[in-house]
């Protein structure tokens, strides 16, 4: 079979695509590493995960170019962790 003979059939409606359900509505992330589908009522959570995360990746990559050993930095050992919840974020308004 070849693409060029491909059309689509209906639109706002369900579909597998790669072993995952997509429904309208889902939100779509793709980059040059894949594709995310993040359920619309899950939207909200996992942007605020990503906000968290990105905030930690920063202070994380802070502590390894001032010379710390990426272990116990990334993840986070007990010490680093609790550094980090007193840490703040030059980034943070």
């Amino acid at each position: 079979a070849h693409i060029v003979g491909l059309a689509a059939g209906d639109t706002g409606t369900r579909i597998g695509c790669g072993g995952v359900a997509v429904i309208p509505g889902d939100i779509i992330k793709a980059d040059g590493d894949g594709v995310v589908v993040i359920p619309r009522d899950l939207a909200a959570e996992v942007a605020a995960g990503g906000v968290a995360q990105e905030r930690f990746e920063r202070f994380a990559k802070q502590k390894i170019q001032a010379g710390r050993p990426i272990i116990g930095v990334y993840p986070p050992n007990p010490e680093t962790q609790q550094e980090y919840e007193g840490w703040r974020d030059p980034e943070d308004v």
